[in-house]
């Protein structure tokens, strides 16, 4: 039995295609999100990726932003159930989630059964989200990828004050204009995305494992910064950005038994 998630995010659409609820056939991201091609691209990589048709999907989840624009789903589900349930399968031992995306943050507790304690999102502001990332990419004169290197190359954290993307790409400018090194300014850069993220997992406590995932996961510079907030080992999910769409075929395997 085929089972598909889609998860359509604000900044990338991820469909993950899962055979008899165990075995990943397909795990495909399309760097564009809800309102644009994105999701029809991704669909169209996972089945060439895995030599389906849509004939051939006993249930589709959809989730994210965009899930209920998504006509072709047969049920659709939170992201937060669904980034829980995909890192659940992926890390049994997870017991706090971290997943930071392209306009909002979240931290989700866990028990032990992999059940949802508590969950904390921001969602109202891009300060501590991708977004932020690439905003100050552009000032720095630099890309995501490069990122992550420079921040190993840094001698000291420039500490970024302001809590506002506006404010926030000021404060570089005036920072990069002082003089002060292009790397150390990345490094602060993460560190104030790893602390916003960080005080939303402290509102609920923190308890280890502790996993991250969504795309930002991806820039080790913020996973280093992360680690070093929280004092703690941080495990990095496979593939960090199709969890929410594994966890949602995972849903969907589950509602195709019970059909």
């Amino acid at each position: 039995m085929y089972t598909m998630g889609i998860d359509i995010g604000s900044a990338s659409s991820k469909v993950v295609i899962l055979k008899d609820g165990k075995d990943v056939v397909a795990a495909e991201v399309v760097q564009v999100g809800t309102g644009s091609s994105g999701p029809q691209r991704a669909l169209e990589q996972a089945y060439k990726a895995s030599g389906l048709t849509k004939e051939d999907i006993s249930y589709t989840v959809a989730t994210g932003y965009g899930r209920f624009a998504f006509t072709d789903a047969d049920k659709q589900v939170s992201e937060i159930s669904c980034h829980a349930k995909g890192i659940y399968f992926l890390v049994p031992t997870a017991r706090t989630i971290i997943d930071i995306g392209g306009q909002d943050a979240k931290a989700i507790r866990l028990d032990d059964k992999g059940g949802i304690k508590q969950f904390f999102m921001n969602d109202k502001c891009a300060a501590g989200t991708g977004r932020f990332l690439e905003v100050m990419s552009r000032v720095l004169e630099t890309t995501l990828d490069e990122m992550a290197e420079l921040d190993e190359k840094a001698t000291d954290t420039a500490p970024i004050s302001s809590t506002c993307t506006v404010f926030a790409e000021s404060e570089v400018i005036s920072q990069l204009s002082n003089g002060e090194s292009r790397n150390n300014i990345i490094k602060g850069v993460h560190l104030s995305v790893a602390s916003r993220a960080c005080g939303l997992a402290y509102r609920g406590g923190v308890e280890k494992d502790v996993v991250m995932t969504g795309g930002v996961a991806k820039n080790a510079g913020v996973v280093r910064a992360v680690a070093g907030v929280l004092k703690t080992d941080v495990i990095v999910a496979p593939n960090p950005q199709t969890t929410g769409a594994l966890g949602a075929a995972l849903f969907a395997y589950e509602a195709a038994q019970k059909k």
